[in-house]
């Protein structure tokens, strides 16, 4: 589109066609599926559930209601529908509206072309200016979304009240021809949402009393939690039915794309003071917390577990060793298990605890979600351990546990150089000798993290024990902790 164009007459003869927006999203829908081209990129997991269900209410026209737990992407899917609208459109110039030329609605707009005709000036509006989102909070008014008389517009224009220019639009009409997001709808008042019966159904707005006909032009996009419905709110049956379509969103069903997401959502982070390997079983774990949050008898389920967990706790890793790196004065590090425990207060941040939760709190939920990871993925990587055995039975792990039954305490300090810390691990022989066996071709920058991972795991299992210390982890037999007792 020609945007050096400035007149209405000058867009007339170009050809251009005007469009409603539902329209246009519709049109460039079309063009994109046709072309093979992503409509929604970065929205990992919904190809085949969400995208096309969306896909569908907006080739039907649809205003559309986002409903899932949080941390599960609906704004996001909201604000990547911009992409879909023209990159420009033309609009009557110091209109508050977006007025169309070729059907002003607005008293200012339509007195100027009237006046004016083919000399009536025009701008144009790119799609990235399009967008506008509200977070519905139960304070939010009728002159805030719709408008209202303003008496300071009466008494400086001298217009009586009867006149509508005395009237102050809100957001929604200002939002013409625009996408338009009300997060959390249930949140915002009854009396609030009957307001909106009939900008969705008829198109026009009420404002006081005025007999006033505007025949908006908007994309609705509601987003609401099934949680409020119960806890603070809920949507009016009326509204719900003038809503077209739907959709139901869920949380990553998988590591791979809980993985991509996390790694999509903190490649800001990726810029740090020194270079930080993380090994994949260690974001492998990272992802498999949240799954186990979502599970959890602890962890309230209505309430969700935010994908933003998985991020918060991402950055927090890696800060973890980036920190130690910085007091060792290096400019590589990696990752290690213990760093886990780094990641800690991001995620006692993200969970809505039930009564059993609240009893041994927070900090304990956040440790015992580590420790079910961790024995989740082991069981992936190395034989299982078998809680009862009989005497003469012999396991792959008897030779590790007679190293620890026959020496000191082992101890890894967290602050610890990567060359004491790897040479402390390759120092047991019957740990090394088991990684070999069971796990041949990890890399040689992984292998401290996963011996690590198997001195963990066989803590969690009741094989070792293992006790903080002031600089770090100190790890025995597990008979070690029932002499102490003694």
């Amino acid at each position: 589109m020609n945007t050096s164009i400035t007149t209405f007459g000058a867009l007339k003869a170009s050809g251009y066609e005007s469009k409603s927006i539902k329209t246009e999203l519709r049109d460039n829908l079309i063009a994109a599926l046709q072309s093979g081209k992503e409509t929604f990129p970065g929205m990992h997991g919904y190809e085949n559930t969400v995208i096309p269900q969306l896909e569908r209410a907006i080739l039907s026209k649809h205003n559309i209601n986002l409903l899932g737990l949080r941390g599960q992407g609906k704004t996001r899917i909201a604000r990547l529908m911009v992409h879909l609208l023209d990159e420009y459109i033309p609009y009557v110039t110091g209109s508050e509206m977006n007025d169309d030329p070729f059907h002003p609605i607005s008293r200012y707009a339509r007195d100027l072309v009237a006046s004016e005709g083919d000399k009536t000036p025009i701008s144009w509006l790119h799609r990235s200016e399009r967008f506008f989102e509200k977070l519905a909070t139960p304070d939010v008014t009728i002159a805030d979304l719709i408008g209202d008389i303003d008496p300071i517009k009466a008494a400086n224009l001298k217009l009586s009240y009867a006149d509508e220019r005395v009237i102050h639009f809100g957001m929604i009409p200002r939002a013409n021809r625009c996408l338009f997001v009300i997060n959390e709808l249930p949140d915002l008042q009854a009396r609030i949402q009957v307001a909106l019966f009939n900008i969705l159904e008829e198109g026009d707005v009420q404002i006081r009393g005025f007999k006033l006909r505007l025949p908006l032009d908007l994309q609705f996009v509601f987003t609401a939690n099934p949680e409020d419905y119960t806890n603070r709110g809920s949507i009016v049956t009326p509204l719900k039915d003038r809503i077209g379509s739907q959709i139901l969103t869920h949380y990553s069903e998988d590591i791979k794309t809980a993985k991509k997401i996390t790694q999509q959502e903190s490649e800001k982070m990726d810029n740090r003071t020194c270079k930080v390997h993380v090994p994949e079983l260690a974001k492998d774990i990272l992802e498999q917390i949240a799954f186990e949050a979502r599970a959890s008898e602890y962890i309230d389920h209505k309430s969700g577990v935010s994908a933003r967990m998985s991020i918060t706790a991402y950055e927090n890793l890696i800060s973890t060793a980036e920190r130690r790196a910085l007091m060792n004065n290096e400019k590589e590090t990696t990752v290690r298990f213990s760093d886990l425990i780094g990641m800690i207060p991001s995620i006692t941040g993200k969970m809505e605890l039930v009564y059993e939760g609240e009893q041994e709190g927070t900090s304990f939920v956040a440790q015992h979600l580590i420790s079910e990871a961790t024995k989740t993925l082991f069981l992936h990587y190395f034989p299982k351990i078998e809680k009862l055995k009989k005497q003469e039975q012999e396991t792959p792990y008897d030779e590790v546990l007679s190293w620890f039954f026959e020496a000191d305490a082992f101890e890894l300090s967290d602050e610890a150089n990567e060359k004491t810390y790897t040479k402390a691990l390759l120092g047991i022989q019957p740990l090394v000798k088991l990684l070999k066996k069971y796990q041949p071709k990890v890399a040689a920058i992984d292998t401290p993290f996963l011996m690590e991972f198997i001195l963990w795991a066989l803590v969690e299992f009741k094989q070792l024990s293992k006790k903080r210390t002031d600089s770090g982890v100190s790890f025995n037999d597990a008979y070690d902790s029932l002499l102490s007792g003694f």
